[in-house]
């Protein structure tokens, strides 16, 4: 008991020392952006390990203007693909992500530093969807998966809340992206091929009357037809191409 005790007392101290340096890299003005450039730069071996890359920078507005960015999610790597092009166009992006992320006390900080945006999710989370349009409103960047969580190789539905956030957001401009190769991660050593697509989407955006529902699974739709629903591991790659 004696020696549980130590190891825990040292580990609390570790999470201590951790936070510091967390909170003096935050702290002040700019502190988020800080933060987000400081990640960035810690991922820079992992960016070339899984040899990112990107296509249709151009389609992104400049910085100021009021960002949706729509995405499928089919691996942990996504939103870290996502989240280095974007910063590394000048555009911190701010993710709606599951508030369970936030149940451990360093990713709190971090995830706080650089200002993301806890959802709690089916509880039709209305401060999250009001965070991301007034975050839209002061020319913010924000991305939403609007499957709402990892596909794991199946077709989901899209939810409201894209829809919701790009009705109240008109000056908004929207980016669809599709990610490919991140569920190749599970071949370790094999490197994967990480692949960030960006472009408009071609129906436009909220066109007027237009249900929520539909607006989100048109919007979906276009990210899917370029990328298929894939699983980790060489069978989602199989099905994947049973799909096309």
């Amino acid at each position: 008991m004696i020696g549980e005790s130590r190891v825990e007392e040292q580990l609390d101290k570790a999470l201590t020392r951790a936070e510091v340096v967390i909170l003096a890299t935050v702290y002040g003005p700019d502190a988020g952006v800080r933060l987000y450039r400081l990640l960035v730069l810690l991922g820079v071996p992992l960016r070339w390990w899984c040899r990112l890359e990107v296509r249709g920078r151009e389609v992104l507005p400049p910085p100021g203007t009021g960002l949706l960015v729509v995405s499928n999610h089919d691996s942990m790597l996504d939103p870290l693909a996502i989240g280095d092009t974007l910063m590394r166009a000048g555009r911190p992006l701010r993710f709606l992500a599951m508030d369970t992320l936030w149940r451990w006390r360093i990713a709190a900080r971090v995830l706080d530093g650089i200002r993301q945006i806890p959802v709690r999710r089916g509880a039709g989370d209305t401060a999250a969807l009001q965070a991301a349009v007034d975050a839209l409103a002061d020319g913010e960047a924000i991305c939403i998966f609007p499957e709402g969580r990892l596909s794991r190789g199946q077709r989901l539905r899209a939810h409201r809340g894209v829809a919701r956030i790009s009705e109240a957001s008109p000056d908004a401009q929207i980016v669809l992206t599709a990610v490919t190769g991140g569920t190749d991660l599970v071949r370790f050593p094999r490197r994967p091929r990480l692949r960030v697509e960006l472009f408009r989407p071609t129906g436009g955006t909220s066109r007027t009357g237009e249900d929520h529902g539909v607006l989100a699974t048109r919007l979906l739709d276009e990210i899917r037809e370029r990328v298929p629903p894939v699983a980790a591991g060489r069978g989602g790659l199989r099905c994947a191409r049973d799909e096309t």
